[in-house]
């Protein structure tokens, strides 16, 4: 097993203001003990300036927030050196929370005023009153969703709770608007049973063009989402397992294809049964992918383990998975694809080197992934993680945004596997084929293409499978090709 690396990273990015008198050295001094504590030291900026001292303010990564409180207490230690401020820039950046709603029209006088709002409000009431469909032109339904956590399954970080929860969902919420023009309501929920969290939901769904479920604990996320798909008639997807899968399957089409393999041809370990794990599977048993085995922390998932929930179970018959069980060691051995949704350092350089040829890893444990992308450089032929700071960063932002922002256009009543498969091919080639390489699977998720590909393919989807509601193509979001008055 190889030693674990501190991770620097800009989520643990402090700015310390620091008064220091002005001598010679006395700012290496100041390098030495950040470097000495494994911090990484970005810019410098001068304050303020006398003869006597110089107050700068020093930005530093540093590997969590432990270091982070170790050195403030080394810089404060330091002789002619004054700590006046550590500031953490994560949490400045969510001071306040990080998503507002803004207005569409101005009001700015009295007859602005009577149209919005009473009297004039009361019109359209009656409108939808009348017809419901209506709402769909005449509020803000037909381009606005609702992002929902019980908080039960953050990040990794577990149960920590739906207040926890919150921030995530904010971030999901700016994402959504600037990257494909969505509106998105950040909902947190307490946790209850199965049916308290259907319920709640629907409930509070009435508004809304799309439901992004989130951060939901397995196995009662596919529960939840089964049965509000059921009660529905608005698209609900939940990004955790969906999300994932889309953006697993582009990237390895693009890796197979890389490796001149067709992706049938490939076999296939999934490690990690959570709503990612199995998600994927099932998604890439669909793409056409022959040979897929799931290991959870027991070993492979079959139909002859007793010990299987009942989410489990169904995958292992839709997978074929009736052999006996056997360990991760086992399962990777001969095996050309390792796909990683589970936690960090669990396979060694010695089971990756067990692999055939070709050796595609996606390890995408955050921030620790399965195996040290580095270890293995030399050992796989395409590396991809789910961290910025490598090659190939498999991340849902990549399918999310587009996805709900083809559900909208299509104004569709459910999501379709069909769907799945036609985003993920359009993401795949985003990255146009001349250019892919083991080093570029996967587009960027700046990349201004992503989003309207990805939407066209999804409304396009939505047509063909009959779920869609609004079938012209060139009208403009919320329209739904109608006048206005009709």
């Amino acid at each position: 097993m190889t030693d674990i690396r501190p991770v620097l990273t800009p989520a643990y990015r402090l700015v310390i203001r620091l008064e220091i008198e002005n001598h010679p050295g006395m700012f290496a001094n100041v390098a030495r003990i950040i470097a000495e504590r494994g911090g990484s030291l970005g810019a410098i900026d001068l304050v303020e300036a006398t003869d006597r001292k110089h107050v700068r303010d020093v930005t530093v990564d540093v590997p969590d927030e432990a270091t982070g409180e170790r050195l403030a207490d080394d810089l404060k230690a330091l002789n002619g050196v004054v700590v006046r401020s550590v500031s953490d820039r994560t949490f400045l950046m969510h001071l306040g929370g990080k998503v507002a709603i803004a207005g569409r029209v101005a009001v700015r006088n009295r007859d602005d005023l009577s149209l919005v709002y009473t009297p004039g409000v009361a019109r359209v009431c009656r409108a939808i009153a009348a017809d419901p469909e209506r709402s769909w032109a005449l509020t803000q339904r037909a381009n606005a969703i609702i992002i929902v956590s019980d908080g039960t399954a953050v990040l990794g970080l577990g149960n920590v709770g739906p207040l926890a929860a919150l921030p995530v969902m904010e971030g999901k919420s700016l994402l959504f608007a600037d990257l494909a023009g969505v509106s998105a309501f950040p909902i947190v929920i307490e946790p209850g049973t199965v049916e308290q969290t259907v319920d709640a939901v629907a409930r509070i769904s009435v508004g809304f063009g799309g439901i992004n479920l989130e951060d939901i604990a397995a196995p009662a996320c596919f529960e939840i989402e089964r049965k509000l798909r059921e009660r529905l008639t608005i698209p609900v997807f939940h990004d955790d397992q969906h999300g994932t899968a889309i953006v697993v399957l582009a990237g390895l089409r693009n890796a197979a294809e890389v490796c001149k393999v067709p992706m049938e041809d490939l076999r296939i370990v999934v490690l990690g049964s959570g709503a990612a794990g199995i998600a994927s599977a099932r998604l890439l048993h669909t793409a056409g992918a022959k040979t897929v085995v799931v290991c959870d922390r027991t070993g492979t998932i079959t139909t002859t383990r007793s010990d299987l929930n009942s989410e489990k179970h169904a995958l292992a018959i839709e997978l074929g998975s009736d052999q006996p069980m056997r360990s991760l060691t086992d399962a990777l051995r001969g095996a050309h694809v390792l796909i990683g949704l589970s936690g960090p350092r669990l396979v060694t350089l010695e089971m990756i080197r067990t692999m055939a040829r070709p050796r595609i890893v996606f390890a995408m444990a955050n921030p620790d992934p399965e195996v040290d992308p580095v270890d293995v450089a030399a050992d796989v032929d395409v590396m991809a993680t789910g961290r910025s700071d490598y090659p190939n960063q498999v991340n849902n932002v990549l399918a999310f945004p587009g996805m709900f922002r083809g559900l909208l256009d299509a104004r569709a009543s459910t999501v379709t596997t069909n769907m799945e498969l036609a985003a993920a091919a359009a993401l795949a080639e985003c990255v146009p084929a001349p250019l892919r390489s083991a080093e570029y699977i996967l587009p960027s998720v700046f990349d201004a293409a992503v989003v309207p590909a990805i939407a066209k393919a999804v409304s396009s989807a939505a047509r063909a499978d009959g779920v869609a509601r609004r079938m012209d193509r060139d009208a403009a979001p919320g329209a739904g090709g109608r006048s206005i008055a009709g």
